[in-house]
């Protein structure tokens, strides 16, 4: 995931013209969904999700403690904070230009994670906090999960980074307390679009970087529990 120079390349929309652009671009004037372009649209239903990943010395680091504290995912899910979790969509070409179009309205963003939190008694799950770039994370959620991406999801979008999933709770609570004064800034430049694929792999489709028309694609593949479908919000 790309995590380099803060510096944008093109400039950020404002909140007014994302919103339109998002909404002419995908309802005609009867109300009806419609593709931006007249590319065709695959027909199958597929997953898709939206990250934001991390610095890969911090990336790293966090992979290490979330493999001290016994999860096995920590061998397959990088660390990283979820905008949009598994989500099915009929239109994939639709819903990349949605998500392109998001992240060229998009400026980088400073993110700071600090601290400790638990989504237990509702599921078994420690992380770390968002602090610095919440609000960015929670807007960037709320512009993603519109037009093809547009469902209701069952618990509040809250920004977090999972460090234990369905470990002994003795487990939990170790590193609850081992990683409650952990802290880390970084740069976000960019968010990787993934799908879901038949073999249960979720394979980076595109990095697309903030605040230009670019994308990259990287070839990225993990296991279905990066996106965090369990707890409150992804």
């Amino acid at each position: 995931m790309s995590s380099g120079n803060v510096t944008a390349r093109g400039g950020a929309c404002s909140a007014g013209q994302v919103e339109r652009t998002l909404a002419d671009r995908f309802e005609d004037e009867s109300g009806h969904a419609a593709a931006a372009d007249h590319e065709p649209a695959r027909s199958d239903e597929i997953s898709v999700g939206v990250i934001l990943g991390f610095p890969d010395e911090i990336a790293g680091e966090l992979q290490r403690w979330r493999a001290s504290f016994g999860d096995p995912l920590a061998e397959v899910v990088p660390a990283h904070i979820t905008l949009v979790t598994t989500t099915p969509t009929q239109d994939w070409e639709a819903t990349r230009r949605h998500v392109r179009e998001v992240a060229r309205c998009q400026s980088p963003f400073m993110v700071t994670i600090a601290g400790t939190g638990t989504f237990r008694p509702v599921s078994p799950v420690v992380f770390i906090r968002v602090e610095d770039g919440f609000e960015h994370c929670v807007d960037l959620h709320r512009k993603l999960q519109q037009g093809p991406l547009h469902r209701e999801l069952p618990f509040p979008y809250h920004p977090h980074v999972t460090i234990a999933h369905d470990v002994a709770p003795e487990s939990l609570d170790e590193a609850e307390t081992v990683l409650k004064n952990y802290k880390a800034t970084f740069p976000v430049v960019s968010m990787g679009l993934y799908e879901h694929d038949a073999e249960g792999i979720w394979q980076l489709r595109e990095e697309l970087d903030f605040g230009t028309e670019t994308d990259n694609h990287d070839g990225t593949r993990f296991t279905d529990a990066a996106a965090d479908t369990t707890t409150e919000g992804a």
